[in-house]
């Protein structure tokens, strides 16, 4: 299978659960501890770590370690590429509605 559709496998399986959509949401504010993080979750330490790793490994948000302590946030590079994924996408619906439009003609 070709690396595009793993990659974009990774960013859909980000996307895909509720927990992992409010990591995102808390993010937009800026970086934070996982502590934070875990303050707002009704979810255990390692039920989020798990979710943290889906994040990381899909290349939306990126960690620092600052001695003990992780800090999350967005990485800009991993953002370019699900807006730039989400943009085929949704070139490709178009496209397909044009075809279908004018095909009745």
């Amino acid at each position: 299978m070709e690396k595009k559709y793993e990659n974009m496998s990774k960013l859909f399986k980000a996307l895909s659960d509720p927990n992992r959509l409010f990591i995102l949401e808390m993010l937009k504010s800026g970086e934070k501890c996982v502590c934070k993080i875990l303050e707002e979750l009704c979810i255990g330490q390692s039920t989020l770590s798990h979710h943290m790793k889906i994040l990381y490994d899909s290349g939306i948000i990126k960690c620092r370690k600052d001695g003990k302590w992780s800090y999350y946030s967005f990485d800009e590079e991993g953002c370019k590429n699900l807006k730039i994924v989400l943009d085929e996408i949704l070139d490709c619906k178009l496209m397909m509605k044009k075809e279908v439009d004018n095909s009745c003609q």
